[in-house]
């Protein structure tokens, strides 16, 4: 039984007229960047949660295994929710409900800069994942409207911008956050109002695209031929790759900085400016995904992010300083270029259902990075942290499963 995708051929609310509301004019590159550098703002905030672990842990006398939870509140409140906002605004599209999201993740700043205790804590945690599941998928779908059909690029150019924020994060709290005290949090306040006087822009910009007569594109409206079974399989093959990636990218963020400290004795501020290079590289390699998949099909892309990267996760634990510092380096570049081309992928095996993807993929993504954060927090505190990394470093060998996914480029193509 084939996949059939039924969705207007005009009107505001369907995915596929919004793409050709932003196709009609080309690439619009100035939402485009205006979304990159508000996801930059709203994952900076975030950041600042697992690079503070530290001083969290010194001042809340926390173990190991608390940090890990602290991680989890956050990303299953943005991965619960995430989906069901995508659903939901793939029927409703809610152009302001942008800056909301950045209003409740200025909420947890505040309250995380003025926690007393490790249930505020947990609090502050889960309304920073509130605002991030309300920001993630009508951006994302702000984000291919303005594409231009150049769906990878823009997926690339908004994912580049979340990266270098998450690396900004840790640098600025090394500077900041570490010499001042964890009240310095609400200076970080200033960055939320920022983001919400841009993404109210934009969202402006969106609700005047939402009012345009348009008519669907034939690629957006276009299925792919495979059956519903293979479509599924397809998509949980994906999920899988993303367990892959964020799992071991949990393990790097939450556990980075204290392997550092562990094994080479460095400082807090030096950990913390190891963590913002590798961060750095993941940023940097995420720009490199989208585009390539664009030109060679976003299978390859997979084959190469997730397996191409197993020979240098293997080595990592066994590596010197400087040497684990240009690994690390080696391993955020090549694991970065995964997501966007597996999100594009999979909103080219289910068209007209953006926000839905969006959602369920973001969702999944920090999901998984929440309860790898956890389960490897528990796993050092009954080894060690050295341990962690000598498992983690296995996890690409489920770059394998790429041999599994259909090639959707020809298809799509003759469609």
């Amino acid at each position: 039984m084939n996949i059939v995708v039924k969705e207007p051929t005009s009107g505001v609310g369907s995915s596929a007229g919004l793409s050709s509301a932003a196709t009609r004019g080309g690439t619009v590159f100035a939402i485009l960047f205006a979304t990159s550098i508000a996801h930059g703002l709203n994952d900076l905030m975030q950041s600042l949660l697992p690079a503070i672990y530290p001083i969290l842990q010194a001042s809340f006398k926390l173990d190991y295994g608390q940090i890990g939870l602290i991680t989890l509140t956050f990303q299953i409140t943005a991965s619960l929710l995430q989906p069901l906002v995508g659903l939901s605004t793939d029927r409703h599209p809610r152009p302001y409900s942008l800056p909301v999201g950045m209003a409740v993740t200025l909420v947890g700043l505040s309250l995380l800069a003025y926690a007393s205790s490790y249930a505020m804590l947990l609090v502050a945690a889960a309304c920073v994942g509130i605002g991030s599941s309300i920001f993630h998928p009508e951006a994302s779908r702000v984000a291919r409207m303005a594409s231009g059909g150049r769906y990878g690029l823009a997926q690339s150019l908004f994912q580049v911008g979340g990266n270098f924020g998450t690396a900004a994060g840790p640098l600025l709290a090394a500077f900041i956050v570490v010499p001042r005290g964890q009240t310095s949090i609400m200076w970080f306040t200033l960055v939320a109002v920022v983001g919400m006087i841009l993404l109210a822009r934009v969202g402006h910009w969106y609700a005047k695209a939402l009012l345009t007569p348009v008519t669907a594109k034939a690629e957006d409206r276009a299925a792919t031929g495979l059956s519903r079974k293979r479509v599924i399989g397809s998509v949980l093959i994906l999920l899988g790759l993303i367990f892959s990636k964020h799992f071991y990218l949990a393990g790097m963020s939450t556990f980075y900085t204290f392997y550092l400290i562990h094994k080479f004795g460095v400082s807090i501020q030096t950990a913390q400016v190891f963590l913002f290079i590798f961060l750095g590289a993941v940023a940097a390699g995420t720009i490199v995904g989208g585009p390539i998949g664009d030109r060679v099909g976003r299978k390859a892309v997979i084959w190469v992010s997730i397996l191409g990267v197993l020979p240098f996760t293997l080595a990592l634990p066994y590596a010197g300083l400087t040497a684990t510092c240009v690994l690390s380096v080696v391993i955020g570049l090549i694991l970065a270029s995964a997501f966007s081309a597996i999100l594009v992928y999979a909103q080219e095996l289910i068209p007209g259902n953006v926000g839905l993807i969006a959602g369920l993929f973001f969702g999944f993504a920090f999901g998984m990075a929440g309860l790898g954060a956890a389960v490897l927090g528990e796993l050092a505190d009954l080894t060690s942290i050295d341990v962690v990394f000598k498992v983690c470093a296995f996890l690409p060998v489920l770059g394998v499963l790429t041999f599994l996914l259909p090639d959707t480029k020809e298809p799509l193509r003759r469609a």
